[in-house]
């Protein structure tokens, strides 16, 4: 090809017919080229939106191995509503005697119990009747004593390595923020506490798993730990599965955000105070500029 300042120096009728036909051939050659340029552009694109596809229906595949806890309806789901402190209560007898013994709780201390669920005197009580691993004391050694409000619940395991040793190589979660850290929240952790099941015909489960079917997989490492009256509520209430599972979710719930009625306490007393607000300044716009918008203008020709 020639370049476009040459070209635009030749006299077009003086070209031979031999030249005309050499930048025919080229300019055709260009543009078939560009033609495969397009061409390998769109069955590229074209790929990656099948790959695309099929991994979208890879995940939903999967995602079809677990079951959608369905939703149910919590006190406390209501724009004025706030936690059931009873259920609360109840909900911590469900982990203390069931659930601590495999699961922590570490970012909750006995002190948050006081004006929850517990007066500040049962608070101190509980924390007492535990030993906390305090020290180095004088000697360098560390030390047992009594728990203090200031004191976090106590694990469970040392370490992590201990934890997987007692259940067959699995870990057991801390349930801090388990509420938001599932899918469903409340809803998933009922279902899954009483959703334990046979498994279905051409599922074979290994040693030490159950079945779930809100659980991914199917496969759980914990086995169903809520039955009929295995414990006994301090108020009467029936210990059954389903109140047991509504309690301690409830009181997860209450883990995960202890200033959940905090926050809609806050909510109701801003909107109440902007709506005064909103009024006054509203009342005194209107005085503001009432001189303006009620002003009349008239012409006034000069007089001669």
């Amino acid at each position: 090809m020639f370049p476009a300042t040459m070209l635009s120096r030749v006299n077009p009728s003086r070209i031979s017919v031999p030249l005309k036909r050499a930048l025919s051939a080229s300019a055709t050659a260009e543009g078939s080229q560009k033609g495969r340029r397009v061409i390998f552009t769109i069955i590229t694109g074209a790929a990656a939106a099948c790959g695309i596809g099929v991994g979208i229906n890879m995940l939903r595949v999967e995602a079809s191995d677990q079951l959608h806890p369905p939703h149910y309806h919590w006190s406390h789901t209501g724009v004025l509503s706030s936690l059931d402190h009873a259920s609360i209560r109840r909900g911590y007898q469900v982990y203390k005697e069931v659930c601590s013994a495999c699961h922590s709780l570490n970012q909750i201390a006995f002190r948050n119990l006081v004006g929850v669920s517990h007066t500040e005197q049962e608070a101190k009580a509980l924390a007492e009747s535990v030993n906390i691993e305090d020290g180095p004391d004088e000697d360098g050694q560390m030390f047992q004593r009594p728990g203090k409000l200031s004191d976090y619940f106590p694990q469970p395991y040392k370490n992590d390595e201990e934890a997987r040793a007692a259940n067959n190589g699995a870990l057991p979660p801390d349930l801090s923020l388990m509420n938001k850290a599932r899918h469903g929240g409340e809803d998933y952790m009922f279902s899954l506490l009483t959703g334990y099941c046979d498994a279905p015909a051409g599922i074979t489960l290994r040693d030490g798993l159950s079945y779930n079917p809100y659980f991914t997989g199917g496969a759980i490492g914990m086995p169903q730990q809520l039955f009929d009256d295995m414990l006994e509520y301090e108020d009467g209430t029936p210990a059954t599965v389903s109140q047991m599972a509504k309690d301690v979710s409830v009181f997860l719930k209450w883990c995960t955000e202890p200033y959940f009625d905090d926050k809609k306490r806050i909510a109701m007393k801003t909107l109440l105070i902007l709506s005064f607000l909103t009024g006054i300044a509203w009342y005194y716009k209107r005085h503001k500029w009432s001189v303006l918008k009620t002003r009349k203008l008239a012409y006034k020709p000069p007089v001669k």
